[in-house]
C-alpha cells in the first residue's frame, strides 16, 4: 500500500565557491578537509539540486519527501516553494509535497553546518560534517495513513513487559483517518501469528514469550498494524520489537531478564577515512562485525542519533545501546528548544528498538561555567521530558572528570550516571581509577555508577620497549587497556563501561603529532584496515571465538637483545616458538608473556591447539626513529 522511491542518484552539488559537481547521496563536503587538521574545514551553506519526474499516485494519495539525515540545518525548496526547514543533523524529517508536485520537479536543498548559537553540536572533539549524508526518498501513502508528521516517527509505539512467562505488549498507533480502524498482529521470528488486537491502543499477550536476551539470543518479534477505512485496508506499517526486562542496581550493576549482565563495550562514531559520515549499509555492517568480534555486549552510540540501520543491527545482534543527543561540551542559552526537539526526535524515532535501554541527556556539558543555572534547568527539562515520553527506560548522563564526585550534577539530574575519565592518559597514574571509583562507590553506595568514556591514543606505527603515557605507542595502549580490563573485572557494581573509542575518528581541531585532524583512541584505524593490538586484549576478555595473537607485529626493529613477547588469547595454554624452536609453554589467562633472546632476524609462532599466529622481529643496532612520535605535527609526521 505504501510506495517508496529512493532519490539518492544524480544530484548536483553546489559548493559555496560556485563549483558544481555531480554527486550521489549519501554525500558530505567535509570528507577531506574535515579530516586533515587545522580546524579549518568549511562550515557554511552549500546546496544540492535535483530534478525528478512526478511519481505515479492517485488523487486519494499523498506524497512525502523524507530525509534520513542532513547536517546540520536544512531548507527544502520544491519548485520555488519552501516545503520544510529542519534544525538537527542526525534525525529523520519529512514534508508533504503533494500540492507542489509538477510533471518535472526542481528540488533544491540548502544545507548549513555553520557556527551558530542555537543548534547542537557547536563545540566537541569531532568533525561536524556538512551534507545530505543519509538516504532521501519519496513516500507515497493513502490520504488516510498512519501519522508521518510527528517528529519523524513511524506512527506506532510498541511497549512490551514481562508477566511471568508471558509477554504483555501494548501497541499504540496514530493516524489521520476519522473513520479508520486499526488491526494489529504480532508475529514470531518465523512469521507465525502469536497475538492480535484492534484499536489505536491495544494490549495483547504472547504466551510463553521468547525473550530478547542480549548477544546470546536477540530474539525479535514483528508488530504489523493495518489501517482500514470502511473495511478497506489503506495503510500498513510494521516494526520489530523485543521483549525483555532490565534494571540497574547500584551494588550489583546491570541486570537483563533477571540475571546479572555487566555491560562491557565501546563507543562508536559514524565516520570513515575519506568518506566522512556518508556511510553505506556496507560500512555499518563492517563496523558491527568488528564490534561483535571483540565480544562487546553494549555500544554507546555517541554523540548524536545514529542511522536507523545501525540501531536495527544492534537489535538483531543483541547489543544494549546507550542513545543520546548532541547536547555536548558547551551550553547554548539559545539552544534549549533544539535540545528538546532533538530529544523528541530521538525517542519517537527509536522507541521500538529493544536494544536501547538508556537515554543519554548530555555529554560533558557540565564543563560549562557560564549560564550554569540555565544549563541545569535545561537538564531537568530534558530529564522530565524523557520520563514523560518513555517511562520504561532510565536517563543517564556522561559527566566530565573535573566536575568531581561531589558535584550535584552527578546526583540530582539523571536516574543513573557515568563518567568520562581518562586517568592514566590525560593525567598520570592508572591507579587513580581505583581511588576515584572506590571512593565514589563508598561515598554514594546507592548511586549507579559507570564509565561512559576511557581510553588512550595509539598510532599503530609507533612503538616502544618501555612504553609511557603520552607516547601514543601501540604498547602503551595495550598496557593501559590491560589495566582497565582488570580494574573493571573486580568491580561488577559498575553498571556499564564504554571504551572510547572502537574506531579512530576525525576531529579536525586536533594535532597531537603524527597525524593532525584525528583522534587515535580507537581499537581499529580510521580506514578499518588495522586492528591494533589492544583490539585483541578485549577479544581475549570478552569473546568466545578461539584465537591467539602475537602483539608487536609492527614493532619489527628492536635494539634489545632480550625481547618481551606478549601473546593475547582466550585459551588456557599457549606455546611460543622462535625460529622453529620451542621457547616455553605457559598456562594462564588472556595475557601470556615470554622472554626471547634475539640477535638476528627471528620468526615467532604462537600455538594453542590448532590455533596459530606468526610475527617477525629483527635485532638492529640503532633505534628505528620512525617508531617515535614527532611532536611538531608538520605534514603528518611519521604516520604511514
Amino acid at each position: 500500500m505504501r510506495k517508496t522511491t529512493l532519490l539518492n542518484q544524480d544530484w548536483t552539488f553546489l559548493y559555496h565557491d560556485g563549483t558544481c559537481t555531480p554527486v550521489n547521496i549519501p554525500h558530505t563536503w567535509n570528507n577531506i578537509d574535515g579530516q586533515d587538521g587545522g580546524n579549518d574545514y568549511y562550515r557554511g551553506t552549500c546546496r544540492y539540486a535535483k530534478t525528478f519526474r512526478r511519481p505515479d499516485f492517485d488523487e486519494n494519495e499523498r506524497v512525502f519527501l523524507e530525509f534520513r539525515g542532513v547536517n546540520a540545518s536544512a531548507k527544502v525548496i520544491l519548485n520555488g516553494a519552501t516545503v520544510a526547514t529542519h534544525d538537527g543533523g542526525y534525525s529523520t524529517f519529512r514534508a508533504d509535497i503533494t500540492a507542489h508536485l509538477r510533471e518535472e520537479n526542481d528540488l533544491l536543498v540548502e544545507v548549513d553546518n555553520s557556527v551558530n548559537d542555537r543548534v547542537y553540536p557547536q563545540k566537541a572533539d569531532f568533525t561536524f560534517y556538512g551534507g545530505i549524508y543519509r538516504d532521501v526518498m519519496l513516500l507515497t501513502v493513502n490520504e488516510n495513513h498512519f501519522d508521518l508528521d510527528y517528529f519523524g516517527g513511524s506512527g506506532i509505539a510498541v511497549t512490551p513487559t514481562v508477566v511471568g512467562k508471558d509477554g504483555s505488549v501494548q501497541v499504540r498507533s496514530w493516524h489521520n483517518a476519522p473513520r479508520g480502524t486499526v488491526a494489529v498482529k504480532l508475529l514470531d521470528q518465523e512469521g507465525n501469528l502469536v497475538a492480535s488486537g484492534e484499536g489505536t491502543d491495544t494490549t495483547m499477550t504472547i504466551s510463553n514469550v521468547h525473550l530478547w536476551d542480549g548477544i546470546a539470543d536477540p530474539y525479535l518479534y514483528t508488530c504489523v498494524a493495518m489501517l482500514q477505512v470502511d473495511g478497506v485496508a489503506v495503510d500498513e506499517i510494521s516494526t520489530h520489537f523485543g521483549v525483555r526486562t532490565f534494571r540497574v542496581d547500584p551494588q550489583e550493576g546491570f541486570f537483563l531478564n533477571g540475571r546479572s549482565y555487566p555491560l562491557r563495550g565501546v563507543c562508536r562514531h559514524q565516520d570513515w577515512k575519506g568518506i566522512g559520515n556518508a556511510l553505506t549499509r556496507e560500512h555499518h555492517d563492517i563496523d558491527m562485525a568488528m564490534i561483535r568480534e571483540i565480544g562487546a555486549n553494549t555500544i554507546r552510540l555517541a554523540h548524536y542519533q545514529h542511522d536507523q540501520y545501525f540501531y536495527d543491527l544492534c537489535d538483531r545482534y543483541g547489543m544494549v545501546v546507550w542513545a543520546e543527543i548532541p547536547y555536548i561540551s558547551e551550553h547554548l542559552p539559545r539552544g534549549r528548544e533544539n535540545t528538546i526537539s532533538q530529544m523528541k526526535e530521538l525517542i519517537v524515532q527509536n522507541y521500538n528498538h529493544p536494544s536501547i535501554c538508556v537515554w543519554g541527556i548530555s555529554n560533558e556539558i557540565t564543563i560549562s561555567t557560564k549560564d550554569k543555572k540555565d544549563m541545569l534547568d535545561n537538564h531537568r527539562v530534558l530529564n522530565d521530558l524523557i520520563h514523560e515520553m518513555d517511562p520504561s527506560r532510565p536517563t543517564t548522563l556522561a559527566c566530565y572528570a573535573v566536575c568531581g564526585p561531589f558535584n550535584p550534577v552527578a546526583h540530582k539530574v539523571s536516574d543513573i550516571v557515568s563518567w568520562n575519565l581518562y586517568l592514566g592518559w590525560y593525567v598520570p597514574g592508572m591507579f587513580l581509577n581505583n581511588l576515584w571509583v572506590d571512593f565514589f562507590h563508598w561515598k554514594y553506595p546507592n548511586r549507579c555508577l559507570g564509565y561512559s568514556e576511557y581510553g588512550c591514543e595509539c598510532m599503530p606505527n609507533l612503538h616502544s620497549a618501555h612504553p609511557r603515557r603520552g607516547d601514543q605507542s601501540e604498547e602503551y595502549q595495550c598496557k593501559y587497556n590491560e589495566y582497565m580490563l582488570r580494574f573493571f573485572e573486580k568491580r561488577p557494581f559498575m553498571w556499564a563501561t564504554h571504551l572510547w573509542n572502537m574506531f579512530d575518528f576525525a576531529a579536525d581541531a586536533r594535532n597531537q603529532g603524527g597525524e593532525p585532524g584525528m583522534n587515535h583512541k580507537g581499537l581499529v584505524t580510521f580506514d578499518r584496515k588495522i586492528r591494533k593490538d589492544s583490539f585483541y586484549i578485549y577479544k581475549a576478555y570478552w569473546s568466545k571465538e578461539p584465537f591467539v595473537h602475537i602483539c608487536g607485529k609492527r614493532f619489527v626493529d628492536r635494539v634489545e637483545t632480550v625481547n618481551e613477547i606478549k601473546v593475547y588469547s582466550n585459551q588456557d595454554t599457549v606455546t611460543l616458538y622462535a625460529n622453529g624452536k620451542k621457547v616455553a609453554t605457559q598456562t594462564g589467562s588472556r595475557i601470556f608473556t615470554f622472554k626471547v633472546h634475539n640477535l638476528g632476524q627471528m620468526k615467532l609462532e604462537a600455538v594453542s591447539g590448532d590455533l596459530r599466529d606468526t610475527a617477525v622481529i629483527r635485532h638492529v643496532d640503532k633505534p628505528n626513529m620512525s617508531y617515535k612520535l614527532r611532536k611538531d605535527g608538520g605534514d603528518g609526521g611519521n604516520w604511514t
